[in-house]
């Protein structure tokens, strides 16, 4: 997103949904744009940052939606995602899904967003301002329906969860970066099963590189979707 937003003039304030939600309403009118960027779990957006998500009011507000998954599909998510920011007052003017390394089976997306990636990313940031800043006014902006189906597709639960090694340090980066409390605070090489949505964050951010994904089951399974979902995808760009 951060990419996006480079190419973007102007103000720009920035909210890590995945994390927190504001703490009140942010409301925008047709003179600002949204840009908002959503990680898919299992083909939908996840459903931990719905409710900040919602906590952004638009007034005919112009939006770009964008959702970045692990080179095997984005199912429903992006669909979903235009739909949850349209239904608050926002006209989704461009939409994208975009390749990333997968964040439970690194060899899947290996090295993605790649300079072709990042090209495309640029292509599609020109694409969505020309056609925002040549419509005469938000209300006269063609709208995006990315594909997908509605009901959405039931998001299955990943049996896999990342855990702790004998590297871990106890600094807590992982507990606090985690976005939905799965980690104890007092034993953080442990993960909540109940809690984890398998999104790899605590993997990305431990400084000893002490938490991964292990195990018989994920030996298996890790076999089979890397021989199903190696083979490259590109980005779909709706403008």
């Amino acid at each position: 997103m951060r990419q996006i937003a480079a190419q973007i003039e102007g103000r720009k304030t920035e909210y890590d949904i995945t994390r927190s939600a504001p703490g009140a309403e942010v409301t925008m009118d047709d003179g600002d744009l949204l840009v908002v960027g959503m990680p898919v779990y299992s083909g939908r957006i996840p459903a931990s940052a719905l409710p900040a998500l919602r906590k952004f009011r638009g007034n005919g507000t112009p939006a770009v939606v964008v959702c970045v998954y692990g080179n095997r599909d984005y199912d429903d998510a992006l669909l979903e995602l235009t739909d949850v920011v349209g239904e608050n007052g926002f006209r989704v003017a461009a939409a994208a899904a975009f390749v990333a390394q997968h964040s439970i089976f690194p060899q899947v997306g290996t090295n993605r967003p790649d300079e072709e990636d990042i090209r495309r990313i640029a292509a599609f940031v020109r694409q969505f301002r020309r056609k925002i800043d040549s419509a005469a006014d938000s209300a006269s902006l063609q709208e995006v329906v990315p594909p997908g189906g509605r009901p959405y597709k039931t998001p299955g639960k990943v049996p896999l969860r990342p855990t702790g090694g004998r590297k871990c340090t106890g600094c807590g980066v992982c507990v606090e970066r985690c976005p939905v409390q799965a980690i104890p605070a007092g034993r953080p090489r442990q993960t909540d099963p109940q809690k984890c949505i398998a999104c790899g964050r605590c993997i990305v951010v431990c400084p000893a590189r002490a938490r991964r994904f292990g195990g018989l089951l994920y030996k298996i399974v890790r076999r089979k979707f890397v021989k199903a979902y190696s083979v490259r995808k590109e980005p779909d760009i709706y403008v």
